[in-house]
């Protein structure tokens, strides 16, 4: 016999620091790391019957998997685990499954247990509490004297050699103190007791089986049998996610963890032991619940549903909180793929799965939201799992894709169709929209709802297939063959107190403009050349070119389109459209907008011109001298072009009515010969237009977004040199000028040397009505001071650079009267 030399006391706090580092890494019962605790709150459980434990057989091997478990002689729940020392009894025998008390372990005392294995090759689970004051730690010997292992404040799996009686030696951490501890001990291969799983606990019915695990306590055995290959689902058995354990499977070789919610696969023959345990030893209830997903059991039945309103075949259910689980049974007759609809307001909640008869996973809620395709004829589990707080009730119906019960009378796809009315009348309904498609055939489905309310449809072929769902840059769906397709949709939002909600659809061709009307290039300075009209298409009969293409409604508001090719391709999306050949081509408003359906109650005009204008009347750059361009914008999409006698370099600025409104203050565009862009009615009217690229510059006019037809006067001035402005004379007289409908902008002078680095400009009508404001240029013909806003008098101060300065003055289209004036604003007014 080996004699055991005790260790000394700094390998004692070596060694009840490893064994907590090393308890703290396992988390015990061969499970994985330990880890937090979910934040959310338990689950409520339900009532359960409350557990009870047979005593377990105590093989010396391992029992073959078909033989049955041995009978279930219950004992009393009190000796099962509760039996405690004395207060005054620290140390002797240490039955396994029961909590010994130790209250008081002082000094450098050595108090020691003896627990016995029956057979070799066991684990015993040691739980070593600390109760107060200071930490303890535990040394376990062997029959032979032989350390087997150590035992600190968390379970600690220690696996034994030979059967007999080992040592369980007690001391306090630094042998100095004193403290009070609870020891427990269980064993893997023979426990004390073990509680048998019914072949109904399995069921998605039942209840599941609460316990409460005694503080102190090792752990908790319970033993059940299922075939191999068995799929569990594991629900959190409560306890604020302390309680945990493993299965085992026949060999005493871990299969899963119970703690958190998972599935779990029985891969490895049984009987399966699950021991059960509290994660610091403190007293802890739980209900455990492990309905099985393969064969699966206690799910109500839900049938299949057809398009429309699913009338009775709808499933209902309330998942609990926290990982909760609901279930519904399906059953297909053959395989194929389904759509399955939960309400809204649930499925904000709920993650759905679909499994089939052996537990394997068909498809998810995330990627499979469209189509679930189950692969053969038989019985499926759909599972929803509930990540909220509180309990959600739900209404589920699933619908066969390849179906065509309750779809809606065929459609077809040309322009003039009347546009598709759809009622929905259930939370869960899933409608379908039969129609005609060739091979080649790029289709568009439009759809609006009636209210706020979100539409989702997708396109399905006749066997049930999703069509294009992956993205692209083009819109609508190539149809991959000739026959007959269906529009799946729904509306996803279902207030409690709805009853029929309806959208609107329109299912069209790209690619076949059947029902459009078409239109040619038209002209400067006329009508558009797309007439007022409906129908939310237009055929565009175009040579090769740059077209400005523009679709514009009653009220002048722009209506934004897509021009697409003879293929159905997207050409061009906005105002400038190059055209790569001649032919025939077709304009969508709203084209690549899925949720934009537009009925041929909204009438448009359509401007299609060549980019670069022509024959557009002369207008001169001497604005403030000569007569005013003057116009009409007459219609919706109408657009006017003016050709500038300005040269390239020169700079100018525009000079308009201040009280001028609708088309009398219209859009416009500076552009060069090569209809390059060049400036805006923004430059003009608030700062300058410097007119690069290649001369002659044009000006496109076309009236603001909503604003109403109507005249136009406008004006030009160059402000960069010749032709000189008169002078603006200094002192008190200053000039006088006058304003009408045929002059509103005035152009004045101040000379290099007869100005201040700062000049003090005044204005102020004298006589008739309106009011104006002003402008000063520098000699490069830079805005440089205002415009100011509109008044009938006011002085302003302005700072340009050194040289001779223009001062515009613009004022309304009426008869008035203004003096100007300016001084140096260094010197004192006189």
């Amino acid at each position: 016999m080996r004699t055991v030399v005790p260790d000394p006391w700094w390998r004692h706090l070596a060694k009840w620091a490893a064994v907590a580092a090393m308890s703290i890494t396992a988390g015990g019962l061969l499970a994985g790391p330990a880890t937090a605790a979910p934040a959310a709150e338990p689950s409520p459980r339900p009532a359960a019957t409350t557990e009870s434990a047979r005593p377990a057989a105590a093989p010396s091997t391992p029992a073959p998997t078909t033989a049955a478990p041995a009978p279930d002689r219950r004992a009393k729940a009190s000796t099962t685990a509760t039996a405690t020392s004395g207060a005054a009894t620290c140390g002797g025998k240490l039955p396994l499954g029961q909590v010994k008390n130790c209250a008081s372990i002082t000094g450098d005392t050595k108090q020691t247990w003896k627990v016995t294995s029956t057979v070799d090759q066991d684990t015993l689970f040691i739980r070593l509490r600390e109760v107060s004051g200071d930490g303890v730690g535990a040394q376990v010997h062997g029959p032979d004297g032989v350390r087997a292992c150590f035992a600190g404040s968390y379970l600690t799996d220690c696996r034994l050699g030979a059967a007999g009686t080992y040592t369980i030696t007690v001391s306090l951490t630094y042998d100095t103190g004193q403290g009070a501890y609870s020891l427990s001990a269980e064993s893997m291969r023979t426990p004390s007791t073990c509680a048998t799983l019914s072949e109904s606990f399995f069921s998605f019915a039942s209840a599941g089986r609460s316990g409460t695990l005694p503080a102190g306590l090792a752990a908790r055995c319970i033993t059940f049998t299922q075939p191999t290959g068995t799929v569990l689902h594991l629900a959190d058995p409560g306890g604020g996610g302390s309680i945990e354990g493993s299965i085992l499977d026949g060999q005493f070789q871990p299969l899963c963890t119970v703690r958190y919610t998972t599935e779990c696969t029985l891969g490895e023959p049984g009987p399966y032991r699950l021991f059960l345990h509290q994660s610091y030893g403190d007293k802890a209830t739980y209900t455990l619940k492990m309905p099985r997903i393969s064969r699966a059991v206690g799910c109500p039945a839900l049938p299949l549903a057809a398009f429309g309103d699913p009338g009775t075949a709808v499933g209902t259910g309330s998942v609990p909180p926290s990982e909760g689980i609901s279930c519904q049974a399906l059953r297909v007759a053959t395989p194929g793929p389904l759509v399955v609809r939960f309400d809204q307001y649930a499925n904000q909640h709920l993650y759905w799965r679909v499994f089939d008869d052996a537990g394997r996973e068909v498809c998810g809620e995330y990627e499979s939201w469209r189509s679930c395709a189950v692969p053969a004829a038989g019985p499926y589990t759909l599972l929803a799992q509930n990540s909220n707080w509180e309990p959600v009730t739900y209404r589920v119906a699933v619908t066969r894709l390849d179906g065509t019960a309750g779809c809606a009378a065929p459609t077809g796809t040309t322009w003039t169709q009347p546009t598709l009315t759809v009622h929905q009348t259930s939370p869960v309904q899933t409608n379908c929209q039969p129609f005609q498609g060739e091979a080649g055939d790029r289709v568009m489905v439009y759809r609006a709802p009636d209210r706020y309310n979100d539409v989702f449809s997708w396109l399905v072929d006749a066997q049930g297939a999703v069509l294009c769902t992956a993205y692209s840059e083009s819109d609508g769906c190539v149809l991959p063959s000739t026959g007959t397709f269906r529009v799946v949709s729904y509306l996803s939002r279902w207030e409690p107190d709805d009853t029929d909600l309806t959208y609107r659809m329109q299912v069209r061709d790209l690619n076949d403009p059947t029902g459009c009307p078409t239109v040619r290039p038209g002209a400067y300075n006329a009508a558009p050349a797309g007439a007022l009209a409906g129908v939310r298409c237009r055929v565009l009969d175009l040579p090769e070119g740059t077209f400005r293409v523009k679709a514009v409604g009653e009220d002048n508001y722009r209506q934004y389109a897509n021009v697409y090719d003879g293929d159905g391709h997207r050409l061009c999306t906005d105002e400038w459209c190059q055209v790569p050949a001649a032919g025939r081509y077709t304009l969508v408003l709203s084209g690549g907008v899925p949720d934009a359906v537009i009925d041929d109650n909204l009438r448009y005009h359509l401007a299609v011109l060549p980019w670069m204008p022509s024959d557009c009347r002369p207008v001169s750059d001497n604005g403030w001298q000569d007569a005013p361009v003057r116009g009409r914008l007459a219609t919706p999409a109408q657009f006017d072009c003016l050709e500038l006698s300005s040269p390239a370099g020169a700079v100018l600025t525009g000079l308009f009515p201040g009280d001028a409104t609708g088309a009398g203050r219209p859009e416009m565009r500076v552009v060069d010969s090569t209809g390059a862009w060049v400036c805006d009615e923004y430059s003009l009217r608030q700062y300058h237009c410097e007119l690069t690229g290649q001369a002659p510059f044009r000006v496109v006019l076309n009236s603001g977004n909503g604003d109403a037809d109507g005249p136009y006067s406008l004006a030009f001035a160059r402000t960069d040199g010749p032709p000189a402005c008169p002078t603006l004379t200094a002192g008190t007289t200053g000039a006088t000028v006058t304003t009408s409908a045929e002059r509103f902008g005035v152009c004045l002078s101040i000379p290099a040397d007869e100005r201040g680095a700062t000049e003090s400009i005044t204005w102020k009508r004298t006589g008739g009505t309106g009011d104006a404001r002003l402008s000063v240029f520098d000699s490069a013909g830079r805005r440089y001071c205002g415009p100011t806003g509109y008044s009938t008098e006011r002085t302003i101060s302005c700072t340009p650079p050194a040289g001779p300065v223009t001062v515009v003055l613009e004022a309304d289209a009426v008869d008035a009267t203004y003096q100007l004036t300016h001084r140096d604003a260094s010197q004192p007014a006189g």
